[in-house]
């Protein structure tokens, strides 16, 4: 029932718009590249046209990534998307991490099971939040240590250097944070 992502078309305007700016090309450079015209290749940015395959391709190749890539990048149709939970063999209990939104969106959110490189030090440029959904973790932020538990978070504003490891067997951690490609940190400084 309201599980057919895949079956939604997807809106890849916003992906070649992105690609587009990030190598600084206009839509004219663009259009020269892949023997499409300007209009079409702004419609399809505003998603007012869906490219063909062939079409898809010219773009894909004129922004030096691939069709697939474009997709992947792509938001969905639909605002409402569901990750099933995975299964795994009884006794594997393997570190893992699973993305739990997919595409490219404003929200970033990952479940961390079992335990990861604790020397690993992260600082995202936006806010973040760590929810413990199983065992128990320790967490060093600004030199100080945080221990916490099941249905504890922590927030973490954007720019704060972290690191984490899981103190407890098979461990879950969900941490959900604003996308990096979202510039939703002001400057601080001030």
């Amino acid at each position: 029932m309201g599980d057919h992502k895949e079956q939604q078309p997807v809106r890849v305007g916003a992906a070649v718009r992105r690609r587009r700016r990030a190598l600084e090309l206009t839509l004219a450079a663009v259009a020269e590249r892949s023997g499409l015209s300007v209009p079409f290749l702004s419609q399809v940015e505003n998603d007012k046209a869906r490219p063909s395959r062939t079409s898809l391709e010219k773009v894909a190749d004129a922004l030096r990534t691939t069709a697939v890539e474009l997709l992947a990048a792509a938001d969905p149709a639909a605002s409402v998307d569901v990750v099933r939970a995975e299964t795994f063999p009884e006794g594997d209990f393997d570190p893992r991490t699973r993305s739990l939104v997919r595409g490219h969106h404003q929200l970033h959110a990952s479940e961390f099971t079992g335990d990861h490189d604790a020397g690993r030090e992260f600082q995202h440029r936006n806010d973040e939040l760590m929810y413990v959904a199983d065992g128990a973790v320790e967490i060093e932020a600004e030199g100080r240590a945080y221990r916490l538990g099941r249905g504890d978070t922590l927030y973490l504003t954007g720019g704060v250097r972290h690191r984490w490891r899981a103190t407890v067997p098979d461990t879950r951690v969900i941490v959900v944070a604003v996308a990096e490609h979202i510039e939703a940190v002001q400057d601080r400084a001030r």
